[in-house]
């Protein structure tokens, strides 16, 4: 069976979580396209947050029938990245799906040339927008430009924090990045004993997903006065060649590290590959990360990871439901949150084909 796990949102005293399960949520046990199908979610709704069409008409957006719209999707990094590249077929699978044009564009990790896609995109005749931002902040200039040409965006993964739900966006879907840091926590943890010479391999700045990441990972580690020694931090930016780079250079000045935190998969792929090059054997170093792709599960059944919390990708059902929430009445919360699973050595082999 295909286990489901739902995080529990700390997104606000006054959130209440409700499990819902999107429309087009693939059955138990389904291994299909690493886009397809949505996923049970958290919907977090906080009261007086809920953006309706008529709170945000105020600006002169005109009511679409989505099916007759042309939306346009704005991916924020190259798609050499298994999330990315998830991500953007999730969103067109589910454009494909309801019969609806699509626009798609690729910032390749440069944020003047995400707002410029966005811009571009709303002057090639987009009516509406999707956008995972590359950064939680700087993205302004694209944004007053939607809001003066009466284009509203759905936000996906990274969170915005320097404009305001319902007013400069409708609403935001990912995951609840504090609470991968914890969970990424408690199964290193369990995989070391509690006792291991940790290093982090941190991802980008300027992201939230970076902060929340560590910031629950070290709140869990306070919480349960864990015993783990921070040997060192160092930003490997979410790339795998840098989480080699910098894993190398680590190990080579802190022979005693035994334990690796990283990020996301790609960092601790890296991490791997440094760690063999340097004569290490599968096990010599704990690794527990983030992301959930098939190198990286692969790696637990291989030996050389230790868990890896999922951090789902698969965001079209969720984005698509939302903008037929807002043109259709329903509303849209501030933030709805995705569930993530968890992947062990227990489960490893039977989840491979789930992973992206």
């Amino acid at each position: 069976m295909r286990h489901r796990w739902v995080a529990k949102s700390k997104l606000g005293a006054a959130a209440v979580g409700l499990a819902i399960t999107a429309a087009a949520c693939a059955a138990p046990g389904a291994s299909g396209p690493a886009g397809s199908g949505g996923e049970q979610v958290v919907q977090t709704a906080v009261p007086g947050a809920t953006c309706t069409f008529d709170k945000y008409n105020g600006k002169g957006v005109p009511k679409l029938d989505l099916k007759n719209a042309t939306v346009g999707f704005a991916q924020s990094e190259k798609e050499a990245n298994p999330f990315r590249i998830a991500e953007t077929q999730s969103i067109k699978d589910e454009a494909a799906k309801l019969g609806i044009k699509l626009l798609t564009t690729n910032a390749e990790s440069d944020l003047n040339k995400e707002i410029s896609d966005i811009k571009g995109m709303i002057d090639q005749g987009a009516q509406a927008l999707i956008v995972s931002p590359l950064n939680s902040e700087g993205l302004d200039p694209a944004l007053d430009y939607a809001k003066e040409k009466n284009v509203p965006i759905m936000t996906i993964d990274r969170f915005l924090t320097t404009k305001k739900a319902c007013t400069d966006y409708i609403g935001w879907v990912g995951s609840d990045f504090v609470e991968q840091g914890k969970r990424a926590f408690d199964a290193l943890s369990a995989a070391t004993g509690d006792e291991c010479n940790l290093a982090v391999l941190l991802g980008a700045a300027g992201v939230n997903v970076t902060n929340d990441r560590q910031k629950g990972f070290e709140d869990q580690m306070a919480a349960k006065s864990s015993k783990m020694k921070v040997i060192a931090k160092q930003a490997a930016d979410y790339e795998r060649a840098k989480g080699q780079t910098v894993t190398a250079q680590l190990i080579q000045a802190n022979p005693e590290i035994n334990c690796i935190y990283a990020h996301n998969d790609e960092m601790a792929l890296g991490a791997v590959a440094a760690l063999k090059d340097a004569g290490k054997k599968a096990g010599d170093v704990k690794i527990l990360t983030i992301d959930g792709t098939k190198g990286a599960v692969q790696g637990i059944v291989d030996g050389w990871i230790s868990g890896v919390i999922e951090s789902n990708p698969r965001f079209g059902p969720l984005a698509f439901k939302a903008l037929g929430d807002f043109y259709g009445g329903a509303g849209v919360p501030e933030k709805t949150i995705i569930s993530d699973k968890e992947y062990t050595k227990d489960n490893a082999a039977a989840e491979l084909a789930n992973a992206y």
